[in-house]
């Protein structure tokens, strides 16, 4: 544990990273600011000390991670040309399946105050599932235009299918549930192939 007193290098990660393995190891359920702190190997006040709450907290998190998301999205327009369209798209929507993610969506969204939080920093232009459906279309236009998607591909309908489906799968997972990133891949490749 950190001694009192001395700075924490990157705090919201630490604690952001401690809260993903404590949500993937035990489930949403087991998330408390004490847990992470815990997982962190941080002082207790620490999570207090750098957001105004729990659920700001928990807001931020999946903020961040939107973010984290929507920076890979806008990378695929460099990838247009290389490797194969599936494969890409696979990339950027197996982001948002990464450590914590389904159950991190949940948690969210059984918190009113983190609910709201989200919704207001996505309205305020936050990146979140608009960025990465905005970035999708315009791979997938890029690609169309390189003779590598079919000129009867809807590159916005595509996007927003592959969107939905994510966000579907993330908000019916729960623990035990069966792993969402088959059926994603599939309805990617699907999609994009025909």
């Amino acid at each position: 544990m950190s001694p009192r007193g001395v700075a924490t290098p990157d705090v919201r990660e630490l604690l952001f990273a401690a809260a993903e393995r404590v949500v993937e190891r035990e489930g949403p359920g087991a998330l408390t600011s004490r847990s992470v702190t815990t997982e962190a190997g941080c002082a207790k006040g620490l999570l207090h000390a750098h957001f105004a709450g729990f659920d700001e907290f928990v807001a931020e998190l999946c903020l961040d991670r939107f973010a984290r998301t929507a920076v890979k999205a806008r990378a695929l327009s460099g990838l247009a040309g290389q490797g194969t369209v599936a494969r890409n798209l696979e990339a950027v929507a197996l982001a948002l399946f990464d450590p914590g993610g389904p159950a991190l969506s949940g948690l969210a969204m059984t918190r009113p105050a983190a609910a709201l939080r989200i919704r207001e920093a996505l309205e305020g232009g936050a990146p979140g599932f608009t960025a990465i459906q905005e970035a999708i279309t315009g791979y997938l236009q890029a690609e169309r235009r390189l003779g590598r998607v079919a000129e009867t591909v809807d590159p916005g309908t595509v996007a927003l299918a592959v969107v939905g489906t994510a966000h579907h799968l993330l908000m019916t997972n729960w623990p035990g549930a069966p792993d969402p990133r088959p059926s994603m891949k599939r309805v990617v490749t699907m999609l994009v192939t025909g």
